[in-house]
Protein backbone atom coordinates (compact mmCIF):
# COMPACT_ATOMS: atom_id res chain seq x y z
CA UNK A 1 0.00 0.00 0.00
CA UNK A 2 1.07 3.62 -0.76
CA UNK A 3 0.14 7.16 -0.40
CA UNK A 4 0.16 9.64 -2.51
CA UNK A 5 -1.05 13.60 -2.57
CA UNK A 6 -2.54 15.24 -6.41
CA UNK A 7 -1.88 18.86 -6.30
CA UNK A 8 -4.43 20.34 -9.44
CA UNK A 9 -2.41 23.15 -11.53
CA UNK A 10 -4.63 25.84 -10.20
CA UNK A 11 -6.13 26.26 -6.55
CA UNK A 12 -9.79 26.97 -7.97
CA UNK A 13 -9.81 23.43 -10.11
CA UNK A 14 -9.97 21.59 -6.67
CA UNK A 15 -13.90 21.92 -6.62
CA UNK A 16 -14.70 21.19 -10.43
CA UNK A 17 -12.07 18.26 -10.02
CA UNK A 18 -13.89 16.67 -6.80
CA UNK A 19 -17.60 16.96 -8.24
CA UNK A 20 -20.42 17.99 -6.05
CA UNK A 21 -20.44 15.94 -2.90
CA UNK A 22 -17.11 14.34 -4.15
CA UNK A 23 -18.94 12.23 -6.60
CA UNK A 24 -15.88 11.90 -9.27
CA UNK A 25 -13.63 11.09 -6.39
CA UNK A 26 -16.59 8.26 -4.99
CA UNK A 27 -16.66 7.40 -9.00
CA UNK A 28 -12.47 7.08 -9.82
CA UNK A 29 -12.31 5.41 -5.62
CA UNK A 30 -15.36 2.53 -7.24
CA UNK A 31 -13.09 1.70 -9.97
CA UNK A 32 -9.97 1.47 -9.01
CA UNK A 33 -10.30 0.31 -5.28
CA UNK A 34 -8.40 2.69 -3.52
CA UNK A 35 -9.44 5.31 -0.71
CA UNK A 36 -9.47 9.20 -1.55
CA UNK A 37 -9.97 12.27 0.38
CA UNK A 38 -9.96 16.06 -0.57
CA UNK A 39 -8.03 18.00 1.67
CA UNK A 40 -9.76 20.77 0.79
CA UNK A 41 -6.37 21.78 -1.88
CA UNK A 42 -5.44 18.80 -2.71
CA UNK A 43 -6.52 14.73 -3.48
CA UNK A 44 -4.77 12.01 -1.20
CA UNK A 45 -4.94 9.01 -2.63
CA UNK A 46 -4.05 5.50 -0.76
CA UNK A 47 -3.92 1.88 -2.12
CA UNK A 48 -1.68 -0.18 -4.69
CA UNK A 49 0.84 1.86 -6.30
CA UNK A 50 -0.55 0.37 -9.88
CA UNK A 51 -3.99 1.67 -9.25
CA UNK A 52 -2.72 5.43 -7.68
CA UNK A 53 -0.95 5.76 -10.68
CA UNK A 54 -3.84 5.36 -12.81
CA UNK A 55 -6.00 7.62 -10.68
CA UNK A 56 -3.01 10.05 -10.89
CA UNK A 57 -2.90 9.62 -14.53
CA UNK A 58 -7.02 10.56 -14.78
CA UNK A 59 -6.49 13.30 -12.37
CA UNK A 60 -4.23 14.75 -14.41
CA UNK A 61 -6.43 14.51 -17.57
CA UNK A 62 -9.11 16.33 -15.78
CA UNK A 63 -7.16 19.18 -14.48
CA UNK A 64 -5.70 20.06 -17.87
CA UNK A 65 -9.59 20.45 -19.26
CA UNK A 66 -10.52 22.23 -15.71
CA UNK A 67 -7.52 24.65 -16.41
CA UNK A 68 -9.54 25.07 -20.36
CA UNK A 69 -12.47 25.78 -18.34
CA UNK A 70 -14.51 23.06 -20.28
CA UNK A 71 -16.80 20.96 -17.33
CA UNK A 72 -16.38 17.70 -16.36
CA UNK A 73 -19.40 15.24 -15.06
CA UNK A 74 -19.90 11.34 -14.63
CA UNK A 75 -19.16 10.63 -18.29
CA UNK A 76 -16.14 11.54 -18.34
CA UNK A 77 -14.32 10.31 -15.23
CA UNK A 78 -15.21 7.01 -16.68
CA UNK A 79 -14.21 7.87 -20.10
CA UNK A 80 -10.78 9.29 -18.63
CA UNK A 81 -10.76 6.10 -16.49
CA UNK A 82 -11.09 3.21 -19.59
CA UNK A 83 -8.49 4.81 -21.54
CA UNK A 84 -5.80 4.89 -18.89
CA UNK A 85 -7.10 1.29 -18.32
CA UNK A 86 -6.47 0.95 -22.06
CA UNK A 87 -2.75 3.27 -21.66
CA UNK A 88 -4.33 5.77 -24.11
CA UNK A 89 -5.02 8.53 -21.74
CA UNK A 90 -2.14 11.07 -23.48
CA UNK A 91 -5.45 10.91 -26.49
CA UNK A 92 -7.63 12.04 -23.90
CA UNK A 93 -7.59 15.80 -23.95
CA UNK A 94 -7.58 15.85 -28.21
CA UNK A 95 -11.86 14.25 -27.93
CA UNK A 96 -12.47 17.70 -26.37
CA UNK A 97 -10.77 19.85 -29.42
CA UNK A 98 -14.08 19.18 -31.05
CA UNK A 99 -17.62 20.66 -30.51
CA UNK A 100 -19.86 18.76 -32.18
CA UNK A 101 -22.88 20.93 -31.72
CA UNK A 102 -24.18 23.07 -28.90
CA UNK A 103 -27.70 21.44 -26.94
CA UNK A 104 -30.82 23.97 -26.42
CA UNK A 105 -29.33 24.69 -22.74
CA UNK A 106 -26.08 26.18 -24.93
CA UNK A 107 -24.18 23.33 -23.41
CA UNK A 108 -21.20 21.85 -25.85
CA UNK A 109 -21.76 17.95 -26.93
CA UNK A 110 -18.46 16.58 -27.96
CA UNK A 111 -17.33 13.15 -28.14
CA UNK A 112 -16.60 10.86 -25.00
CA UNK A 113 -13.97 7.96 -26.34
CA UNK A 114 -11.95 6.94 -29.14
CA UNK A 115 -14.84 4.98 -30.43
CA UNK A 116 -17.52 7.78 -30.79
CA UNK A 117 -14.33 10.06 -32.17
CA UNK A 118 -14.02 7.42 -35.06
CA UNK A 119 -17.62 7.15 -35.51
CA UNK A 120 -17.87 10.89 -36.13
CA UNK A 121 -15.02 10.67 -38.65
CA UNK A 122 -16.47 8.15 -40.65
CA UNK A 123 -20.04 10.13 -40.72
CA UNK A 124 -17.85 12.97 -42.12
CA UNK A 125 -16.22 10.96 -45.07
CA UNK A 126 -19.01 8.61 -46.26
CA UNK A 127 -22.31 8.56 -47.81
CA UNK A 128 -23.53 5.58 -45.76
CA UNK A 129 -22.51 4.67 -42.07
CA UNK A 130 -22.96 1.37 -40.04
CA UNK A 131 -22.60 1.69 -36.40
CA UNK A 132 -22.67 -1.40 -34.46
CA UNK A 133 -22.44 -2.40 -30.80
CA UNK A 134 -23.93 -2.94 -27.30
CA UNK A 135 -26.43 -0.22 -26.11
CA UNK A 136 -24.48 2.32 -23.83
CA UNK A 137 -21.98 3.53 -26.26
CA UNK A 138 -24.02 6.65 -27.86
CA UNK A 139 -24.58 5.31 -31.24
CA UNK A 140 -28.20 7.00 -31.65
CA UNK A 141 -27.30 9.69 -29.28
CA UNK A 142 -24.30 10.86 -31.73
CA UNK A 143 -26.00 9.74 -34.79
CA UNK A 144 -28.51 12.50 -33.88
CA UNK A 145 -26.07 15.07 -33.14
CA UNK A 146 -24.39 14.75 -36.69
CA UNK A 147 -27.61 15.24 -38.17
CA UNK A 148 -28.99 18.57 -36.12
CA UNK A 149 -25.32 19.76 -37.20
CA UNK A 150 -25.33 19.03 -40.93
CA UNK A 151 -29.45 20.89 -40.74
CA UNK A 152 -28.60 23.74 -38.96
CA UNK A 153 -25.06 24.38 -41.91
CA UNK A 154 -27.41 24.00 -44.40
CA UNK A 155 -25.85 20.50 -45.63
CA UNK A 156 -28.88 19.00 -45.85
CA UNK A 157 -32.71 20.28 -45.95
CA UNK A 158 -34.47 17.47 -43.50
CA UNK A 159 -33.95 14.63 -41.00
CA UNK A 160 -35.19 11.65 -41.02
CA UNK A 161 -35.09 8.85 -38.20
CA UNK A 162 -36.61 5.56 -38.47
CA UNK A 163 -36.38 2.14 -36.81
CA UNK A 164 -38.71 -1.24 -36.91
CA UNK A 165 -41.09 -1.86 -34.96
CA UNK A 166 -40.59 -4.91 -33.84
CA UNK A 167 -43.64 -6.00 -31.05
CA UNK A 168 -42.41 -8.07 -28.11
CA UNK A 169 -45.52 -10.59 -26.99
CA UNK A 170 -48.21 -7.52 -27.64
CA UNK A 171 -49.49 -7.32 -31.07
CA UNK A 172 -49.52 -3.58 -31.79
CA UNK A 173 -53.43 -3.89 -32.94
CA UNK A 174 -54.08 -4.47 -29.44
CA UNK A 175 -52.46 -1.18 -27.83
CA UNK A 176 -54.40 1.52 -27.27
CA UNK A 177 -54.95 4.55 -29.38
CA UNK A 178 -54.13 5.21 -33.47
CA UNK A 179 -51.11 4.49 -35.29
CA UNK A 180 -49.24 6.86 -34.14
CA UNK A 181 -49.67 6.71 -30.63
CA UNK A 182 -49.32 2.64 -31.22
CA UNK A 183 -45.56 3.10 -32.41
CA UNK A 184 -44.71 5.93 -31.17
CA UNK A 185 -43.19 4.03 -27.94
CA UNK A 186 -40.53 2.08 -30.24
CA UNK A 187 -39.41 5.63 -31.54
CA UNK A 188 -39.05 6.85 -28.11
CA UNK A 189 -35.07 6.65 -27.68
CA UNK A 190 -35.22 8.89 -30.91
CA UNK A 191 -37.17 11.30 -29.39
CA UNK A 192 -35.13 11.71 -26.35
CA UNK A 193 -32.16 11.85 -27.94
CA UNK A 194 -34.38 14.89 -30.63
CA UNK A 195 -35.14 16.52 -26.82
CA UNK A 196 -31.98 16.68 -25.24
CA UNK A 197 -30.24 18.22 -28.19
CA UNK A 198 -33.08 20.09 -29.89
CA UNK A 199 -35.47 21.25 -26.61
CA UNK A 200 -39.14 19.92 -27.08
CA UNK A 201 -40.75 23.26 -28.49
CA UNK A 202 -37.92 23.35 -31.45
CA UNK A 203 -38.63 19.45 -31.67
CA UNK A 204 -41.99 19.94 -31.99
CA UNK A 205 -41.69 22.34 -34.38
CA UNK A 206 -39.66 21.08 -36.75
CA UNK A 207 -41.79 18.16 -36.75
CA UNK A 208 -44.84 19.84 -37.43
CA UNK A 209 -43.04 21.38 -40.27
CA UNK A 210 -42.08 18.12 -41.94
CA UNK A 211 -38.62 19.05 -41.42
CA UNK A 212 -37.82 16.23 -38.98
CA UNK A 213 -39.63 13.08 -39.58
CA UNK A 214 -39.73 10.32 -36.86
CA UNK A 215 -41.90 7.33 -38.26
CA UNK A 216 -41.28 3.14 -38.29
CA UNK A 217 -39.03 1.43 -40.97
CA UNK A 218 -42.74 0.46 -42.86
CA UNK A 219 -42.83 4.12 -44.04
CA UNK A 220 -39.95 4.21 -46.00
CA UNK A 221 -40.91 1.88 -48.42
CA UNK A 222 -41.57 3.43 -51.76
CA UNK A 223 -39.91 6.84 -51.24
CA UNK A 224 -36.48 8.58 -52.56
CA UNK A 225 -35.05 10.69 -49.65
CA UNK A 226 -32.94 13.63 -51.81
CA UNK A 227 -30.89 16.42 -49.59
CA UNK A 228 -31.69 14.47 -46.33
CA UNK A 229 -30.06 13.09 -43.02
CA UNK A 230 -31.34 9.39 -42.64
CA UNK A 231 -30.78 7.32 -39.59
CA UNK A 232 -31.70 3.98 -39.08
CA UNK A 233 -31.88 3.06 -35.19
CA UNK A 234 -32.12 -0.90 -33.71
CA UNK A 235 -30.87 -1.87 -37.29
CA UNK A 236 -30.26 -5.73 -36.32
CA UNK A 237 -34.54 -6.13 -36.38
CA UNK A 238 -34.48 -5.63 -39.66
CA UNK A 239 -35.03 -8.49 -42.35
CA UNK A 240 -32.72 -9.05 -45.21
CA UNK A 241 -35.38 -7.60 -47.72
CA UNK A 242 -35.97 -5.00 -45.14
CA UNK A 243 -32.42 -3.72 -45.39
CA UNK A 244 -32.26 -3.37 -49.00
CA UNK A 245 -35.78 -1.40 -48.82
CA UNK A 246 -34.20 0.64 -46.26
CA UNK A 247 -30.61 1.65 -47.98
CA UNK A 248 -32.21 2.01 -51.54
CA UNK A 249 -33.86 4.62 -50.04
CA UNK A 250 -30.37 6.89 -50.66
CA UNK A 251 -30.99 10.14 -52.78
CA UNK A 252 -29.03 12.48 -54.07
CA UNK A 253 -27.27 15.20 -51.60
CA UNK A 254 -27.85 12.53 -48.63
CA UNK A 255 -26.61 10.73 -45.89
CA UNK A 256 -28.23 7.87 -43.93
CA UNK A 257 -26.81 6.08 -40.67
CA UNK A 258 -27.80 2.17 -39.15
CA UNK A 259 -27.12 1.83 -36.38
CA UNK A 260 -27.56 -2.04 -34.10
CA UNK A 261 -26.39 -4.30 -31.74
CA UNK A 262 -25.88 -7.60 -33.14
CA UNK A 263 -26.66 -9.64 -30.20
CA UNK A 264 -29.97 -8.24 -29.18
CA UNK A 265 -31.65 -9.54 -32.02
CA UNK A 266 -35.66 -9.79 -31.44
CA UNK A 267 -37.01 -10.78 -35.08
CA UNK A 268 -39.51 -13.84 -34.60
CA UNK A 269 -39.01 -17.52 -35.34
CA UNK A 270 -35.27 -18.04 -37.30
CA UNK A 271 -35.60 -15.06 -39.79
CA UNK A 272 -32.03 -13.55 -39.92
CA UNK A 273 -30.82 -10.03 -39.62
CA UNK A 274 -30.57 -7.79 -42.05
CA UNK A 275 -27.73 -6.22 -40.32
CA UNK A 276 -25.52 -9.14 -40.20
CA UNK A 277 -26.00 -9.94 -43.65
CA UNK A 278 -25.32 -6.26 -44.68
CA UNK A 279 -22.19 -6.33 -43.36
CA UNK A 280 -20.91 -9.27 -45.00
CA UNK A 281 -22.60 -8.45 -48.54
CA UNK A 282 -21.80 -4.42 -48.57
CA UNK A 283 -18.10 -4.76 -47.01
CA UNK A 284 -16.28 -3.93 -50.13
CA UNK A 285 -18.14 -0.90 -51.20
CA UNK A 286 -15.94 2.53 -50.68
CA UNK A 287 -18.84 4.53 -49.86
CA UNK A 288 -19.93 2.41 -46.76
CA UNK A 289 -17.90 2.50 -43.18
CA UNK A 290 -18.65 0.11 -40.77
CA UNK A 291 -17.65 1.23 -37.26
CA UNK A 292 -17.46 -1.11 -34.30
CA UNK A 293 -17.88 -0.09 -30.75
CA UNK A 294 -17.09 -2.83 -27.68
CA UNK A 295 -17.74 -3.12 -24.11
CA UNK A 296 -14.80 -0.30 -23.18
CA UNK A 297 -16.82 2.19 -25.60
CA UNK A 298 -19.70 2.19 -23.19
CA UNK A 299 -19.89 4.71 -20.51
CA UNK A 300 -21.47 3.75 -17.36
CA UNK A 301 -20.55 3.74 -13.38
CA UNK A 302 -17.73 1.50 -12.68
CA UNK A 303 -19.66 -0.64 -10.38
CA UNK A 304 -21.15 -2.15 -13.37
CA UNK A 305 -17.80 -3.76 -14.43
CA UNK A 306 -17.64 -5.32 -11.00
CA UNK A 307 -20.89 -6.72 -11.20
CA UNK A 308 -20.51 -8.44 -14.36
CA UNK A 309 -17.64 -9.77 -13.23
CA UNK A 310 -19.25 -11.23 -10.45
CA UNK A 311 -21.67 -12.67 -12.62
CA UNK A 312 -19.33 -14.12 -14.54
CA UNK A 313 -17.22 -15.55 -11.68
CA UNK A 314 -20.64 -16.99 -10.05
CA UNK A 315 -21.61 -18.47 -13.89
CA UNK A 316 -18.42 -20.00 -14.07
CA UNK A 317 -18.49 -21.83 -10.52
CA UNK A 318 -22.41 -22.89 -11.94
Amino acid sequence: MAQTNFIPKKPENIQKLVGVNDHNLDLLANGYDVSITDTGNQVMIDGSESQISKVIAVLEALDNLVSADINIGAPDIVSAMKMADKGTIEYFPDLYKKILIRDAKGKPIRVKNIGQKNYVEAIEQHDVVFGIGPAGTGKTFIAVVCAVAAFKKGEVSRIVLTRPAIEAGESLGFLPGDLKEKVDPYLRPIYDSLYSILGTNTTDHLMERGVIEVAPLAYMRGRTLDDAFIILDEAQNTTDAQMKMFLTRLGFNSKMIVNGDMTQVDLPGRQRSGLIDAKHILKNIDQIKFVDFSANDVVRHPVVAKIINAYEKGEDRT
